[in-house]
């Protein structure tokens, strides 16, 4: 397959996974069904086993499907390098609390809104990187930097009039809970994120393997976590209470993300990937006003939507900032 099929192919199945991700994880937080609803925290343990599982595919596939390979692999870069390891802990825990904070989030946002809202990873990855990776913005990134702020605020912007009356709308949670599980999300990505690509820059590893001692850690993390503050009810009804078909999509779909977004890097590139996040948005808004029947467009919001698309192309406009010759 060429490399322009490749790059095109990559980011049909990022648009895929992101709208799919948040509108399927939305429905499956708001459906309203008889007996308890599957724990958040379950799904983030269960998701995690599943990528680990999905990588040791991947490096036994790039060994020949060679289990001794694989098993010699996995004890020199994993167990012999016990440092090299543990610098994982740090962004594996992040990526665990950002995984649970989605969930808090699309229990309490519509999917259009959290899909613009999380845009703002752009914001807080471009000044980690900075600050992290020694990268100079360009003056276009820096302006797409303002453009997107002011688009999340219209988003965000209150609608409501005193003067109109209210509409019977299905019980959505807090909007300021989801918000701030947004911003905290937001944050822990971009941080997480740049201090994974540091480590990635530093090593020669097989970003497999690398995948496979995050998911190890985030085992670890989200384990501990759905112990400590849902053991309750995992002791009462099971870890995999509230299961069904759509939950089972949820946790396919959040497993493959990090591994769809390592392809994404590899092959395409920050125009399309601005693309892909145009598309995603747009979808979501159409779904979310038509199926789940969760959201009522507005001006402002559409304003405010445009906003974040044009931040996000325009950010991509200069796809190779200058490096820091101290860091190069």
């Amino acid at each position: 397959m060429t490399s322009a099929r490749l790059k095109y192919l990559s980011l049909g199945v990022l648009v895929f996974q992101t709208t799919s991700l948040v509108l399927t994880m939305r429905y499956s937080r708001t459906l309203q069904s008889d007996g308890p609803r599957y724990l958040a925290s379950s799904a983030v343990v269960v998701a995690e086993l599943l990528k680990i599982l999905t990588c040791v595919g991947l490096v036994c596939k790039e060994h020949s499907y060679s289990v001794r390979a694989l098993s010699s692999v996995l004890r020199q870069e994993i167990l012999h390098k016990p440092i090299e390891t543990l610098k994982l802990a740090i962004p594996s825990g992040i990526y665990t609390l950002q995984n649970n904070l989605l969930y808090v989030a699309l229990s309490n946002l519509d999917a259009a809104t959290y899909q613009v809202t999380y845009q703002l990873k752009i914001l807080t990855t471009a000044l980690f990187s900075v600050s992290m990776l020694g990268r100079r913005l360009g003056l276009y990134q820096w302006l797409s930097l303002l453009i997107l702020m002011a688009g999340v605020a219209l988003v965000q912007w209150p609608t409501d009039s005193p003067g109109t009356p209210e509409k019977e709308q299905p019980a959505t949670g807090s909007p300021f809970v989801g918000l701030v599980a947004v911003l905290v999300a937001c944050c822990s990505s971009g941080f997480a994120g740049v201090y994974f690509e540091k480590i990635l820059k530093e090593t020669k590893q097989s970003v497999w393997v690398r995948n496979i001692q995050l998911g190890m850690f985030g085992l670890v993390f989200g384990l501990f976590g759905m112990l400590l503050y849902d053991g309750e009810r995992v002791r009462e009804h099971g870890m995999f209470q509230g299961y069904n078909s759509i939950t089972w999509t949820v946790v396919s779909l959040q497993a493959l993300g990090g591994l769809v977004i390592a392809a994404v890097i590899k092959y395409a590139d920050n125009i399309l990937k601005g693309f892909a996040t145009s598309l995603s948005i747009i979808l979501s808004t159409l779904i979310s006003y038509f199926w789940l029947q969760d959201f009522e467009p507005t001006s402002v919001f559409f304003l405010g939507a445009v906003l974040v698309i044009v931040a996000t192309f325009l950010y991509g406009y200069e796809s190779k900032p200058t490096s820091n010759p101290s860091r190069a």
